[in-house]
């Protein structure tokens, strides 16, 4: 199973994102675990799930060095892209998830 959680700001445009990357894995018969959540939340959901990935939305794009720095390597930290973003593109940014965690 695959934790992939995505950070924003109130987490409100990145919940349309990860229904798109659900369906994606769905259709990929991937096995994952997406959620978005706001900042403020980052610690706690770090605490208490098995994360593999966190991707930055680039609203919040000025907090990845931060992120990295406190949780990597046992947490790879990315941004999304604002293209892929912007689209919505649900399998791309899935995508990028998957290749940061490897199998």
């Amino acid at each position: 199973m695959k934790e992939i959680m995505l950070v924003c700001n109130a987490g409100m445009s990145t919940s349309m994102l990860v229904t798109k990357m659900q369906k994606a894995a769905e259709a990929q018969g991937v096995e994952a675990k997406i959620w978005a959540v706001s900042l403020s939340e980052v610690d706690e959901n770090v605490k208490n799930n098995n994360i593999q990935a966190i991707l930055v939305g680039p609203q919040v794009k000025f907090v990845v060095k931060q992120l990295k720095a406190k949780f990597e390597p046992e947490i790879l930290i990315s941004d999304i892209a604002m293209v892929d973003y912007g689209r919505m593109d649900g399998e791309k940014v899935l995508s990028q998830a998957l290749s940061m965690i490897g199998d």
